[in-house]
């Protein structure tokens, strides 16, 4: 297990430190990871899919993985090419993910929410030759809408739909092929190689394919399984995607580098079927955003579930109210919840709590840097190192930084720079000891009249008041002051109303007058990537579209009354 020491002393006081340990980076690719794990936990549960009923010990997984590594191979797809997957949380994505790796294929991650024109542009800019995806899942009809853009992804030759005869055509296909010709490729392989082009979801154009190494994932997932002490006795409920870092690296990866057991409750995210996951499997571990742990909690029969087996956990995504984080360390027993945080570029995380940490650690920041990752804050005007305690922009350096966006090299080296810094465009400080809180997004502070305003600190306070079950707060033009502050609410459960006077006499006195929200907007719910992340885009552009004048009378009289008028003045100076 790795010794976490305390941060380093920073030279001149500055926000700069590196993560030590008594362990190494791990030098060796997925497969050799694998072999490992199956080796010393062959009759451990590896895979658990609750829907099914399916399992696998670490000996059958290893099995089926090596079975599609070969039908991949009779496929005829060489190292380096490109293995797409459209689906939803499923065993095959889990088994597709380390067959790909096996064979040096790249896996390119595709979100189940995209429609017809973004599907054909990752398809096409990848270079997919073969897809493997799912048939079908709410209103998506995946078969439909891959028949669309088929004939226009001239490298497409070939797809795989799971649950059909295809994927079984698959299966069957391998075994034509010679186990010994998986271990000469697997003997070509590095771990430096691609392994893994994650989609990041662009608020503007097009999304940009991160390309992930074998060392970058598996070293984060590795680490950040050490950081909540995993061990093969811990079972892992993973309820966030696998098409994002968080289910594939935090929660596979994380799991086979120590030979625990990943649970899958669902196919997607659903409160009712995690909780009784947990409690079926006695999970030691539960996964999510703090939006899944807002709706587990505020489940109407929350008490009856007997989540005592659990210990940790994950949150990660975006930050954590205060408050949910002591709810979920009280009543859901994760006494050692950890709080991650970091991007898809960076493998993804970057900082992290550690067990140890008090209360008020693991709800006020996002923990110290990991082992041999490095991070500084600096001015986003000049790019000089602040001085610790003063916001600036968080940047990140070491073995987690991603090889570049798939084919741009502008776009990499505008996120990357000379000295290999991936620049996060996030907002944050760090202490004296070198804990670090993220304030918010560069691009999501407020400047009211010349003010900064950063959400995260008044979303945090929003969250203390009775009537609050959640809050985004997003900046909204306003002719006077350049922007004002909206505060979008949905309501606890028995709560009828809120309003923005009630809301304004709850912040006065406790909140500087400019950072009191000048609107407020009762929500049922906001709108969400699939991995969990608001769209606070969305929120700014619909309050936009109500409150600009030339743009009000479009929206028509039902819309225009989604937005509560201003609040009450307040007796401070503006």
């Amino acid at each position: 297990m790795t010794d976490l020491t305390s941060d380093p002393p920073s030279p001149a006081g500055l926000s700069y430190t590196s993560g030590a340990g008594n362990l190494p980076l791990l030098g060796e690719t997925i497969g050799a990871n694998l072999a490992r794990a199956i080796e010393l936990y062959g009759d451990r549960e590896a895979l658990i899919d609750v829907p099914s009923g399916r399992r696998w010990t670490y000996a059958e997984f290893g099995r089926s993985v090596e079975e599609v590594a070969l039908g991949l191979m009779a496929k005829g797809v060489a190292k380096g090419d490109r293995v797409g997957i459209w689906a939803i949380n499923c065993p095959e994505w889990v088994l597709l993910q380390y067959a790909t790796a096996r064979i040096g294929a790249i896996m390119v991650n595709i979100n189940p929410a995209y429609r017809v024109h973004e599907l054909r542009y990752v398809l096409q800019q990848a270079g997919i030759s073969v897809l493997v995806s799912s048939i079908e899942h709410k209103t998506s009809d995946y078969r439909r809408m891959v028949e669309q853009v088929r004939s226009a992804c001239s490298s497409l030759r070939d797809v795989i739909y799971i649950g059909d005869r295809t994927w079984d055509g698959l299966v069957r296909a391998g075994a034509g092929v010679a186990p010994e010709r998986l271990a000469e490729r697997e003997a070509r392989i590095s771990c430096d190689d691609a392994v893994n082009i994650q989609y990041t979801s662009g608020t503007t154009g097009f999304p940009k394919g991160a390309t992930l190494s074998h060392h970058n994932i598996l070293n984060n997932g590795f680490f950040v399984g050490e950081t909540v002490r995993y061990t093969a006795e811990d079972r892992i409920c993973v309820p966030v995607p696998f098409y994002h870092c968080f289910g594939m690296v935090m929660g596979n990866l994380a799991a086979t580098s120590h030979g625990a057991c990943v649970v899958i409750p669902a196919a997607t995210f659903d409160p009712v079927a995690t909780l009784a996951a947990v409690e079926r499997e006695r999970c030691t571990s539960l996964y999510g955003v703090p939006t899944m742990f807002i709706a587990e909690l505020a489940l109407p029969d929350f008490a009856t579930f007997d989540l005592s087996s659990l210990r940790t956990g994950i949150m990660a995504g975006s930050p954590c109210p205060v408050e949910v984080m002591r709810r979920v360390v009280a009543e859901m027993h994760m006494t050692e919840v950890s709080i991650c945080y970091g991007m898809t570029e960076t493998s993804p995380v970057s900082a992290q709590t550690r067990p140890d940490d008090d209360l008020v650690r693991r709800t006020s920041t996002v923990g110290r840097v990991l082992p041999h990752i490095e991070v500084k804050i600096v001015d986003p005007a000049t790019g000089a190192t602040v001085p610790r305690g003063t916001r600036g922009e968080l940047c990140t350096r070491g073995y987690s930084v991603m090889l570049g966006y798939w084919q741009e090299p502008e776009r990499t080296a505008e996120a990357i720079d000379s000295a290999r810094w991936m620049h996060t465009g996030d907002l944050a400080v760090m202490d004296g000891e070198g804990y670090v809180q993220i304030v918010g997004r560069i691009k999501d502070m407020i400047v009211r009249g010349g003010e900064n305003v950063y959400p995260r600190e008044i979303e945090e306070f929003l969250h203390t008041h009775p009537k609050v079950a959640d809050v985004q707060v997003v900046g909204v033009p306003d002719e006077k002051y350049g922007e004002e502050v909206l505060a979008c609410v949905i309501l606890r459960e028995g709560a009828r109303t809120l309003t923005r006077d009630e809301l304004a006499r709850f912040c006065r006195g406790r909140l500087a007058h400019y950072k009191v929200p000048r609107y407020l907007r009762l929500m049922d719910a906001f709108p969400m990537t699939v991995s969990g992340k608001v769209r606070k885009v969305e929120l700014r552009e619909a309050a936009a579209r109500e409150l600009l004048p030339e743009t009000r009378s479009e929206a028509g009289p039902a819309e225009s009354e989604a937005l509560v008028g201003r609040a009450e003045p307040q007796t401070a100076p503006s």
